[in-house]
Formats: structure tokens, sequence, C-alpha cells
């Protein structure tokens, strides 16, 4: 049996649109039924201004008070240098950061052209590198943007490589408007890692179009062994309109139970998770897996 880290963006990416706010209290807890879960690798939030994404309030608390256990990789997501230092002094020791191969997109993002957040990102990841940091690095909207269109796959790689030569410890390609495809998928990881041998490389992908549970397979049957997910399929890019959240955690680790590929994290503890969110945010998430288990259609 193989072994996928799936990555849990929940904190982060899967709250960053929501308008119901969860406090610093509701946040702690959550990570911790994420750790009860067997989830290992968790994005607790992002250093953003809370007067642009007010669910990102009180990250530097919630990272103080989530005490994670030695073998739970503790990361968030930084996007200028007010960001790093924010990290550096809450003692912080793994980030993620990332650019937008679209320039369009980059502008709605950060305020900065393709260029100027290309350049900054580099330095950024030297200088936490310098720091002692463990960087994550990645390229967004790699497959493709919806103010754009297709994006070309040289910019994307060479914006990776950029990145790695930095000294980014792993890279990740995310499809942050939810338009990739599996051949997409397929082609762009096997470009990456000739290009970069060796460096580990892990996919953050969005359901929009219903095909992120494909992309997923695709992109480990190139070798990916890493995957972003976030419970109940949370999440979107608030500058992306029309865009569907992550693919569901609960509706991954089942994906890879089926092929015989463990995970670590158990389904039923995700369930409850997926309940709680849904009763706290007051609707129904788009996963699957759950509502299936609730209905008696699936075994587990």
């Amino acid at each position: 049996m193989g072994f996928v880290a799936l990555e849990d963006t929940t904190l982060r990416d899967g709250l960053q649109s929501e308008e119901i706010e969860l406090t610093v209290e509701e946040k702690v807890s959550l990570f911790g039924m994420l750790v009860d879960a067997g989830v290992r690798r968790i994005q607790v939030g992002s250093f953003v201004h809370p007067g642009i994404v007010p669910q990102m309030a009180g990250v530097e608390e919630c990272i103080r008070q989530v005490n994670p256990p030695p073998d739970v990789r503790l990361s968030a997501l930084i996007l200028n240098g007010r960001g790093l230092d924010r990290a550096l002094k809450c003692g912080l020791k793994h980030i993620n950061l990332s650019v937008s191969a679209s320039d369009t997109h980059s502008r709605k993002n950060v305020n900065r052209s393709f260029d100027q957040a290309r350049a900054e990102m580099i330095a950024l990841t030297g200088h936490a590198v310098s720091q002692g940091m463990a960087v994550q690095a990645g390229v967004q909207c790699a497959f493709g943007c919806v103010y754009e269109g297709a994006i070309p796959e040289e910019r994307v790689l060479t914006t990776l490589h950029c990145l790695s030569e930095s000294g980014a410890g792993e890279l990740y390609l995310a499809d942050t408007t939810g338009m990739a495809h599996p051949r997409q998928i397929t082609g762009m990881v096997e470009q990456a890692t000739h290009l970069l041998p060796g460096k580990p490389l892990s996919l953050h992908l969005h359901d929009t179009r219903g095909l992120g549970l494909a992309n997923i397979v695709a992109g480990y049957e190139a070798g990916v062994r890493a995957f972003d997910a976030a419970v109940g399929g949370l999440g979107g890019c608030p500058f992306v309109k029309g865009a569907a959240g992550n693919v569901p955690s609960e509706d991954a680790v089942n994906l890879f139970a089926l092929m015989g590929v463990d995970t670590g994290i158990r389904l039923s503890e995700l369930c409850r998770i997926v309940d709680w969110l849904e009763s706290r945010l007051g609707r129904r998430l788009p996963g699957r897996m759950c509502r299936g288990l609730q209905h008696g259609a699936i075994c587990e």
C-alpha cells in the first residue's frame, strides 16, 4: 500500500470566503478535530489584513494556542513582506507562498503585476530560508484563468524553477479557477518533474467544474504524492468569480482508500467535522462522501 499526504486547507482557503466568522476558540477547536482525525499537514490561516479577509483575523493567536503534536506540520500563507515579518514573530517554521501566473488575477489578488509579484515572492523565499524557515512555494492559475484563458506553460514552469532556485524546499501547482482537466494535469506534472527532478511537488485543486477527484487521480498517476484538500469542499478564491471550493477532504480520503493508498486519515472523524461546520455555517457543504454515509448509501 502506498501513502499520500493530504494537506488540509480548511482553516485557510476553506474559510476565507465565508460570511460567518469563526472565533479564535472555534478555529483552535477545529484544528484539534483535524489532528484527532489523523491530518498531519494543516494550514492554519494566512497573514493578510483582516479588513480585506475578515476570516483570517487572529491568525497569530491561533498559532499560539493550537499546540500541534511533533508530527503535525503547521503552516500559514504569506502574501508580502509584512506577512513574512508576522510569521517570523510567531515563530512559525513553515510557510506557504505563491505567485499567480495570470497578470489579471495577480492584480486583483495582491494588487501587483505578475512580474512584480514574482520578483517579490522570489526575494521573500530567499529571506525566509535565510531565517531558518521551510518554504513551500507555488504557482496560482497554473492551468488557466477565467480572465485571461489559457496560461503559457513556459511561464508556469519558469516561475517554478525560479522559486526552487531561491530556496523553496517544496513546490506546488494550483488550479485556482478550477479549469484544469486530467490530461492537462498529467502534462504539466510531467514537465515540472522533468525540469526539477527530485523536488517534492504537490497539487492544489479546486472542484469548480466537478473534475477535482479526476485531476487528483491524474496527478497521482503522474507521480504526485501530496495534495491539498478542505473538509466538506469549503473554499474558493474571493477574487475569482464563480470559483467553487477545494476538493473535499473526505472524498479524497475515500478515493485513495478505494485505490489501496493510505492517507492516515479517518473518514468517520472527518464526517464529524463536516457536521460541525454545517451546523456552525448554517448550510450544507458540497462534499459527497459524508452524505452517502449518513443515508446508508455507502458503507465505510
